[in-house]
């Protein structure tokens, strides 16, 4: 199994955060099945004040080449996308266009 840690932000105004979670709650069902199709066994997503962190754990076959393929050639999951960057801000950090920033595993027990 291998595991991807990623950090992004939300907007800062707590109706936009409430918003997102609330979208969180219910996924849309293609969402859901364009991840698991993708080898992505468990995702989790945290949220500190507007700072987001999410946990990959995926199969062996997983790339994040392919995702991003599977994801550019999915109209649902484009369209999600799109909604759901109305409530995310790229961090300070981010390259033009970059949303989720792969995190580095500096500690492990």
């Amino acid at each position: 199994m291998k595991r991807f840690c990623f950090a992004l932000d939300l907007k800062n105004e707590a109706h936009l955060i409430e918003a997102y979670k609330t979208y969180h709650k219910k996924v849309w069902p293609e969402i859901l099945e364009s991840i698991k199709a993708s080898g992505i066994e468990s995702a989790e997503i945290y949220l500190v004040q507007n700072r987001l962190f999410m946990i990959l754990d995926t199969n062996e076959s997983f790339t994040l080449e392919m995702k991003a393929e599977m994801d550019a050639n999915n109209e649902v999951v484009q369209k999600w996308e799109t909604l759901m960057w109305d409530y995310q801000q790229a961090l300070p950090e981010a390259k033009e266009g970059e949303k989720w920033m792969l995190m580095d595993c500096i500690f492990k027990l």
